[in-house]
């Protein structure tokens, strides 16, 4: 199975995706991952992508496509894989058509996690992670409290707000979600493979319908 997984910041596609490709041992391809890996390994991919990222510049379109390239054509994507965080907008959705194309693949699925922006905005700036690297166990305010106010279970260590988890640099980040990446609902829409999963609610009832809804199409 092929499967992308659409949703804006906030939308737990990332943990979903995470699950699913344990349950189905597929290969969880995320773009942010794979970007770390390719710059720490000095892959001519790698090497261009940390000369734009060293700047704080978007890596551009063919260095991203380059990148999943390489990453599509090894053999452990032979059985399947899981899309998550590319494409993020529709000149790279055509791209990635073309690649797959090239492969003879194409996307089984495309799940799109959808979630009111009222709980994205309290779900990504209520986050806190542990100041200790070694342990950097992660916490909301909400949903996932300490049992200690700013202190971590873990290792008794301080908790932080990552600078871009308030609520002004959310509110951009979403509004760069709903130009370049929401019309991907659209472009899936008409190829018949999206199907949308609503996002609010706890993580195993989420999953479960994510279940239900790919066996229908496997």
């Amino acid at each position: 199975m092929q499967i992308l997984f659409l949703g804006a910041p906030g939308a737990g596609k990332g943990t979903q995706c995470a699950r699913l490709a344990k349950h189905l041992n597929l290969v969880h391809l995320s773009s942010g991952d794979l970007l770390r890996q390719a710059v720490k390994a000095g892959t001519p991919t790698g090497v261009a992508a940390k000369s734009y990222m060293d700047k704080g510049q978007l890596v551009p379109d063919e260095v991203l496509i380059a990148m999943f390239r390489d990453k599509l054509t090894q053999p452990e994507c032979d059985r399947g894989f899981i899309l998550d965080g590319f494409p993020r907008t529709v000149v790279q959705a055509e791209a990635l058509d073309q690649l797959l194309e090239e492969l003879n693949k194409n996307l089984t699925i495309v799940v799109n996690v959808q979630v009111d922006q009222k709980l994205l905005l309290e779900r990504i700036t209520g986050r806190r992670t542990c100041t200790n690297k070694d342990c950097g166990a992660t916490y909301h305010v909400k949903f996932v409290p300490p049992k200690k106010e700013n202190v971590c279970d873990q290792c008794g260590q301080n908790l932080t707000q990552r600078s871009d988890d308030n609520e002004e640099v959310v509110a951009q980040r979403l509004a760069v979600y709903d130009k370049q990446t929401a019309p991907l609902i659209n472009y899936y829409d008409k190829s018949l493979v999206l199907r949308t999963i609503d996002g609010d609610g706890e993580v195993e009832e989420i999953f479960a319908d994510i279940l239900k809804t790919i066996k229908v199409l496997a």
